[in-house]
């Protein structure tokens, strides 16, 4: 049962943090989005990708490695110039 809800935890955020970027690509908008915010979760992830490595839980680590590069290629397009976040959605874009 905790293996379900776990899973189910991590799928639902790693399926928001996909959602966001296909937004992203698809728009290629990112005016709305909160700096601060994509800074401390990226963080965020990263601590919690190393505390699941001391404590040697893997269920925490994959989900949070996957989140921690979503979340990480939202901030990188955030901090991007409007030319190279379009040149970036065009080749990840059909």
């Amino acid at each position: 049962m905790l293996l379900a809800i776990g899973l189910a935890a991590a799928a639902l955020t790693i399926a928001s943090f996909l959602a966001q970027t296909g937004k992203i690509l698809k728009t290629r908008e990112v005016d709305g989005l909160s700096t601060p915010m994509w800074l401390l979760s990226t963080i965020g992830f990263a601590v919690w990708i190393v505390y699941g490595v001391v404590m040697g839980t893997w269920p925490i680590v994959v989900p949070n490695v996957v989140c921690f590069a979503l979340s990480g290629f939202i901030l990188t397009l955030k901090l991007m110039s409007p030319a190279k976040r379009e040149r970036v959605a065009d080749k990840l874009t059909p």
